[in-house]
Parts: C-alpha cells; structure tokens; sequence
C-alpha cells in the first residue's frame, strides 16, 4: 500500500488551485481533498460534504475542547477548520491528504505536522494576470474582485516559507509540476520513518 502524505496548497482565490487538481487527478493515486468544517450556513447549491461539513456553533465547540481541529479559526461570525478526523483516516488508508488553505492555516498546520507536509504556492504570473482571470470569471462584483486582489499582494509575501511555488501561466504546465510535487510529497520521511529506518541499519548484522 502506498504511504499517505500530506500537501498544502496556498494562493490566491482565482489562481486555478482547483482547476490544477481536477486535471491531476488520475496521475497522482488515491486522494483525500480536506473538506473545511463550518458553522456558517450553507449558500445555494452548496453541499454537506462537499463544499463543507456544515455543523452548529454548540458542536464546532466541542470538537474544539476534544482537540479534534488541525486548525481553525473565527471569521465574521463563524468557525472555519480542518477537522483531524477524516484527515487521520485518510492518511492510514495511504491517501494523499490535500489542503487548500490560506498562509496563516498553512503556519498552523506546518508547526503541528512539519515532518509529513510538503507545501506549494499557486500563482498567476502577475498581479495583472491575477486581476484579469478575476475578472474574466464574472463571479464577484469589483469590491470583492479589489478585496482579493489586496489579499493577494499579502499572500504573495510568504511565498519563501512554501517547499515549492507552481506559476500556472497555463494548466498543462502547472499541473505537470503539481504531479510531480504530488509524487514526491509521498515520498518525504517523517522523523519516526527515519528513526526507524536508522534503528533497522543498525540492527542489521
């Protein structure tokens, strides 16, 4: 069975993150997309499950107290988080676990998880490209187009603390490096791997 690995992606909403994934998806083996926990109810169209695992404020709570988050936090009103469970079920299964979070849940999750996460940022080119595909996906008005944009001149700002960055100036080139950045997330040593592994040399007569 193939060993689970965990990867992060970061970067700006418009970036293609999404895009880069579903066009990966047969090369890279089984997978576990990490679906955030939400007390905020859901939009239309969106699915328990699928875009989120929608629950109540009592029971976001608890899961807090029985430390059942890799990380979460509180924005405008509600809870968002990365529930450990289906992560740890994931990983024992040998999937490869990907999380599609911002900067500050990538700290977050590299300070709890350093040894088993490989990391990449995914950009346009520019911020003019950014501004252009924003805009070409005719989704959200100018405020929020303005408002990610401005994100995105902080977000690019940490780049340095990623293992890798992928520019997707097209999808057949971004994806070919997300493959090949898939792959070798899979193949990073934890430091028990490696204890045990020294332990073995060792032993050997």
């Amino acid at each position: 069975m193939q060993k689970g690995a965990v990867l992060v992606l970061s970067g700006p909403s418009g970036a293609g993150k999404s895009t880069i994934i579903q066009a990966s998806s047969s090369e890279i083996g089984e997978y576990y997309f990490s679906i955030s926990t939400t007390t905020r109810l859901p939009r239309e169209g969106e699915k328990n499950g699928v875009d989120y695992f929608f629950v109540t404020k009592e029971h976001f709570e608890e899961d807090i107290k029985a430390g059942h988050f890799l990380e979460y936090a509180q924005v405008h009103g509600n809870y968002y988080g990365t529930s450990l469970v289906p992560v740890r079920e994931a990983l024992e299964a040998g999937k490869l676990v990907i999380f599609d979070i911002d900067v500050q849940g990538h700290r977050l999750v590299r300070a709890k998880m350093a040894d088993i996460i490989t990391s990449a940022f995914i950009t346009p080119p520019t911020l003019q490209s950014l501004k252009e595909r924003l805009n070409a996906r005719s989704t959200d008005n100018q405020e929020i187009i303005q408002e990610r944009l401005e994100n995105a001149k902080e977000e690019i700002k940490a780049v340095n603390e990623y293992d890798f960055i992928i520019v997707n100036n097209t999808v057949e080139e971004a994806t070919k490096r997300f493959v090949t950045i898939a792959k070798a997330a899979r193949l990073k040593q934890s430091d028990k791997d490696n204890e045990n592994f020294i332990e073995h040399w060792l032993s050997e007569k």
